[in-house]
């Protein structure tokens, strides 16, 4: 039976944007198929008890890199013709320079003397204690420190492979959009490296949030662009600037979601931090993790650290998403846990619309989780059921970006904060010495302001 769903498509009309009513067959809305990690993922409230057996799945839909992007229903390319010749041409390109030697050379170099690789797996001795009961039990906490690579973020990671792609495609143009500035630091930071021009597109809204993050891109010989709204927003004019010189920039995005190849693209190089993870826990205990935790927004950080244990059963992956003022208030990013399958920005994954369709705004406090979609290969592991979802407030995320600041001196992204604060209702459940990865995907220092403005509501 076709199901309706609204979708926002790229047009070839003067390369603008629209919603428009496609029907396509075999799409249910949100269905999590009786699993009971789904179910949970929808209330976004208690933990699910670690001993709870995993079903055995087949995951050969998220472990291949072709199939043109298919994540079960998800991904795939809704885009014009007129951009299907660019995007096999960028596809070919990536196909190559996965299995180039020389590409991945200088790829390896690049990680290891520019942007600082590997990261630290930091054992949290404070947190750990922090949250042991009575008994003086709990679960050890780890923190993978994406925040120490070059710019402050992991979203380096994909910047730099993707600039050299764009160099060795003769493109001499960049375009990207940011929402917190993290990317679009990296994205500059990768271009006067690679002497490459670069424009970064910013939402009006996050501009003045994140004002030093903006001062950096200008620093870095990177052109800013505003446009009014928010991170959707301009990465809806980011996309319009490539698709009108399509010959000679670059379209670089930092986040898992948009047409085929790009979640697969970005998923790919940030998954050097799951497999660093791996490494570095079998150095440090002798196993895996046995819960790995990163905050949602699109996907890239949560993508990059769970990648690489999908295939592990015995491994919990938990995506957390921001809740804002609450589920019920409309005014959240918890896409996952309230959206339904539709199409934008070029692919098909959950969505946050309204009844006709059109695109929510989202909020958060973590300004790069502000996105009202979600990557489609996240859309296929909340319907399998291999990950978990759940939300916290903007509280709850201020709390926690206070409380890893006091006891470890380190001071998160407001975006990773997210992470932290779910360790609240996750720790209790877990039994004596359980290994816990947290990703913690970008420094804080640019949230301090912010954390300050609303320090006097915290306690209320």
């Amino acid at each position: 039976m076709a199901s309706n769903i609204k979708s926002d498509l790229f047009l070839t009309n003067k390369t603008s944007f629209a919603c428009a009513r496609q029907s396509i067959p075999s799409v249910t809305r949100a269905a999590s198929n009786g699993f009971v990690a789904a179910r949970a993922m929808k209330s976004g409230t208690e933990a699910l008890n670690l001993e709870r057996p995993l079903r055995r799945i087949e995951f050969d839909a998220v472990t291949r890199r072709g199939s043109g992007g298919k994540f079960g229903i998800y991904g795939g390319k809704y885009v014009p013709e007129t951009l299907m010749s660019c995007l096999g041409k960028l596809e070919a390109e990536f196909n190559f320079v996965l299995h180039d030697a020389e590409f991945q050379a200088e790829l390896a170099t690049a990680l290891r003397d520019y942007v600082g690789r590997e990261t630290p797996l930091y054992f949290a001795e404070r947190l750990t204690d922090h949250y042991k009961n009575e008994n003086g039990e709990g679960p050890d906490i780890y923190l993978k420190r994406e925040d120490l690579n070059h710019c402050g973020a992991h979203k380096m990671n994909n910047a730099i492979a993707q600039a050299m792609i764009a160099r060795r495609m003769g493109r001499q143009r960049v375009v990207a959009a940011t929402g917190a500035g993290q990317h679009g630091i990296a994205t500059a930071a990768a271009c006067a490296k690679l002497s490459l021009d670069c424009t970064i597109f910013m939402g009006s809204e996050d501009m003045e949030k994140q004002a030093s993050n903006v001062f950096l891109i200008k620093l870095l010989g990177a052109q800013v662009t505003q446009v009014e709204g928010s991170f959707k927003d301009a990465s809806s004019e980011a996309i319009r600037q490539w698709v009108n010189d399509l010959e000679g920039s670059y379209y670089l995005t930092g986040t898992v979601v948009g047409p085929h190849p790009c979640p697969s693209m970005v998923r790919e190089f940030q998954s050097i931090i799951g497999r660093e993870t791996r490494r570095q826990a079998m150095e440090r205990w002798g196993g895996r993790p046995d819960v790995v935790v990163a905050c949602i927004g699109s996907g890239s950080n949560a993508l990059g650290i769970f990648h690489e244990f999908i295939g592990d059963e015995g491994v919990r992956l938990v995506g957390v998403e921001a809740a804002g003022f609450g589920l019920n208030s409309g005014r959240h990013a918890a896409t996952l846990a309230t959206g339904h399958v539709g199409v934008y920005h070029g692919a098909m994954s959950y969505l946050m619309q309204d009844q006709e369709g059109q695109v929510l705004g989202a909020h958060s406090v973590g300004v790069g989780l502000q996105y009202p979609g979600v990557g489609p290969e996240l859309s296929f592991l909340k319907d399998t059921g291999r990950a978990e979802f759940y939300t916290v407030t903007d509280k709850e995320a201020l709390n926690a970006y206070q409380l890893l600041s006091r006891l470890e001196g380190i001071i998160p992204a407001m975006e990773a904060a997210h992470a932290f604060a779910y360790l609240d209702k996750l720790c209790p459940t877990l039994p004596d010495s359980t290994k816990v990865v947290v990703n913690c995907s970008g420094r804080g220092d640019k949230d301090a302001p912010m954390f300050f403005q609303h320090q006097p509501t915290l306690n209320a």
